[in-house]
């Protein structure tokens, strides 16, 4: 019994000890999301400036 306890308390140990140098999840979904707005930014700029200025002329009367 004495074993168990002793490979279960050492096995927790070193889990707890790996887990220091890893990026945390929400550090990468953070990341992901930004480049995936930079992305859809990107390839959708011009479309959506266009309709920006489209609808500003139909707000101003231009």
């Amino acid at each position: 019994m004495q074993l168990l306890h002793l490979i279960f308390t050492r096995l927790a140990t070193d889990k707890l000890a790996d887990d220091r140098g890893d990026v945390p999840g929400w550090v990468m979904i953070t990341l992901m999301t930004a480049i995936l707005v930079a992305g859809l930014l990107a390839i959708a700029g011009p479309a959506l400036n266009g309709l920006f200025e489209e609808a500003i002329a139909r707000v101003s009367g231009s």
